[in-house]
């Protein structure tokens, strides 16, 4: 059983629901439940009202969700079928007709008519987007302490495989060898995909590993985290393999540049494109604001990726205990990209990077 303070998160959204005007919230995405609630399972629905809040899920979950809910502020009823569904079947049960919200952005579109047919027609359903998410953008302490554990674990092993990085090494080799000892220190799992993208393929921000083996004279980007205790880090590092020309020297240095001045920037209230374009000035700088292809950061938390996004058009004010991924990069197609990526803890002083990996361009 968790410890988080499912409780209050539950004031909060009442808080949230009298605002938007309805009497009942149907809670589905799971990290949004488990945020609410408590329970990890993938199979369940949280049914939110004025005066209790309900878990529906089926049997498999039966003893899973009595021990992760335990003396909470949730119930639990064990359904058949649909989570969703029977949550609609037990507001037409209770007659209910008042307005009730779902979570519109994740839910399909037969989700949501299943849901509407359990219902009877009686509610009058609105399709919300973002209430719990806009919760989850402050983290309270543990989740802050969670964070850090997860950052340290994720610094701790790119150090640990560095003397992995070396030609002939195959990406995938390295990519499994990273998700292997991230779980021997106790993580659950990656937090996605692990990136390692040598050479040309360093060009493609989203790149996976493949069979591909590792050069000299070539850059090697590797993208990871951990999902520890549920919370996620996200930590890039570049490599080059020899001794790299100025021009590759004189890129990792506009991004290191890149990502201090997007730092100085990140600060309660300050906008979060702001954070986006100190780093976008830098590179235009040095002539590369082109090789710049996606924004500088992202929310960070039981997901990889949560509000904010630190990009262009977002005028969204960053909020104080909210944690942040800058990464700023450059990327050549046909000939490979340079990126670094820290977790960043917004404090009312400013920002605190939480992963510790050495960011000096590391020639191997």
């Amino acid at each position: 059983m968790v410890s988080l303070p499912q409780s209050k998160r539950l004031a909060r959204l009442r808080r949230k629901m009298e605002q938007g005007r309805v009497e009942a919230f149907l809670v589905t995405h799971p990290p949004n439940v488990f945020y609410l609630s408590g329970f990890t399972g993938d199979a369940g629905a949280l049914l939110v009202e004025p005066s209790r809040a309900t878990l529906l899920t089926d049997s498999r979950f039966t003893t899973q969700a009595s021990e992760e809910l335990g003396p909470s502020a949730v119930g639990l009823k064990i359904v058949k079928g649909s989570p969703a569904a029977a949550a609609g079947a037990e507001l037409a049960r209770r007659r209910f007709r008042g307005r009730a919200g779902f979570e519109g952005a994740r839910m399909t579109v037969a989700e949501a008519a299943r849901l509407k047919k359990g219902s009877g027609g009686r509610p009058r359903w609105r399709a919300t987007e973002g209430w719990v998410e806009a919760l989850r953008r402050v983290k309270e302490p543990e989740e802050i302490e969670r964070m850090r554990a997860a950052a340290r674990l994720a610094s701790e092993v790119i150090v640990e495989v560095l003397p992995l990085v070396r030609p002939g090494v195959r990406e995938c080799d390295l990519g499994a060898e990273i998700e292997f000892r991230m779980r021997k220190r106790g993580a659950s799992g990656a937090a996605f995909d692990t990136i390692v993208a040598s050479g040309p393929r360093g060009a493609l921000p989203h790149a996976r590993a493949t069979t591909k083996a590792f050069r000299a004279n070539e850059l090697v980007v590797i993208d990871m985290g951990a999902i520890l205790r549920h919370y996620c880090s996200d930590l890039t590092r570049t490599i080059y393999l020899g001794r790299a020309p100025s021009r590759l020297r004189r890129g990792y240095q506009a991004v290191v540049e890149a990502q201090a001045a997007a730092c100085e920037v990140l600060r309660p209230g300050a906008p979060a494109e702001a954070v986006d374009l100190a780093a976008r000035e830098v590179l235009r700088r040095y002539g590369l604001e082109k090789a710049f292809i996606h924004s500088t950061g992202h929310g960070l938390g039981l997901e990889v990726h949560e509000e904010p996004r630190l990009g262009r058009g977002q005028s969204v004010p960053l909020e104080a205990s909210s944690v942040v991924t800058i990464e700023p990069g450059v990327y050549w197609e046909g000939s490979g990209g340079i990126r670094i990526e820290d977790d960043v803890l917004v404090l009312p002083s400013g920002g605190e990077i939480l992963t510790s990996a050495p960011r000096e361009f590391l020639e191997l």
